[in-house]
């Protein structure tokens, strides 16, 4: 049985236009249908898609980012310790060095102390007797006064001697010593024959220790004087101090 409504409408027909109004909602979603909802959710679910992705992209390129940092401080720290060894390295070696020259000057002047103390030795040994000076076996005499070669020479036979014949470097080392002046007449000349050097006993010259630069070859030089850098030729007839020798 349909009741009339007040709109015309009978109760019956009424009753079911809300029952539709009522379900609309639920299935429909506020109004919309099954199908536009579905639309809607398509449309929106990659709008949510494209958001991860960036996101995802940052993140790896911030991590890309870190290795490569990580990588270029490992090679700083790397070059750095390369660096440091290497001077290291060097300043070891020019350590070593120093002290390897710091060793042979302390070694040299080691040297030299024991020849200047063996040198005072030698000295402390000389006898001193009326004007004679006694050393390994020979006496020596320096004169006070001067002469040439000549007449310095006369005086040494007058004395039972004759003027030094110096055999070796040790002997020139020390008429050096006690001679301590200037330049003094000894036994060798070449006045028999020109740059034929004979001792006074008749003996050749072998070898000398000349100065540099002599002897200089002038015929006028026939005579020798010694001093502590070498042996001179000169002329015989100046006059200058002399040695004498007289072997025991």
């Amino acid at each position: 049985m349909k009741i009339p409504g007040g709109n015309g409408m009978d109760i019956e027909d009424e009753e079911e236009m809300n029952i539709y109004a009522n379900t609309d909602p639920i299935n429909g979603f506020d109004g919309r249908t099954e199908t536009e909802n579905s639309e809607t959710k398509r449309h929106q679910t990659p709008q949510h898609t494209g958001s991860d992705y960036v996101r995802n992209r940052s993140s790896r390129a911030v991590a890309v980012c870190l290795v490569l940092l990580c990588v270029l401080l490992l090679t700083a720290v790397i070059v750095l310790c390369v660096h440091i060894y290497t001077k290291s390295t060097n300043y070891t070696e020019e350590r070593k060095q120093l002290l390897t020259n710091n060793t042979n000057l302390t070694e040299e002047r080691v040297q030299l102390l024991k020849q200047r103390n063996q040198l005072q030795q030698e000295k402390n040994k000389l006898l001193k007797m009326d004007g004679w000076v006694y050393y390994q076996s020979s006496f020596y005499f320096i004169s006070s006064e001067e002469k040439s070669w000549t007449e310095s020479r006369r005086d040494c036979t007058e004395r039972g001697a004759d003027l030094i014949i110096i055999n070796n470097r040790k002997e020139q080392e020390i008429v050096n010593m006690i001679s301590s002046g200037p330049s003094v007449w000894i036994g060798l000349t070449d006045s028999d024959v020109e740059n034929t050097w004979k001792w006074v006993d008749g003996s050749t010259l072998a070898s000398g220790m000349w100065r540099s630069g002599e002897p200089n070859g002038k015929t006028s030089e026939n005579c020798v004087l010694i001093d502590a850098s070498g042996w001179i030729d000169h002329r015989c007839h100046e006059a200058n101090k002399w040695i004498c020798e007289k072997k025991m």
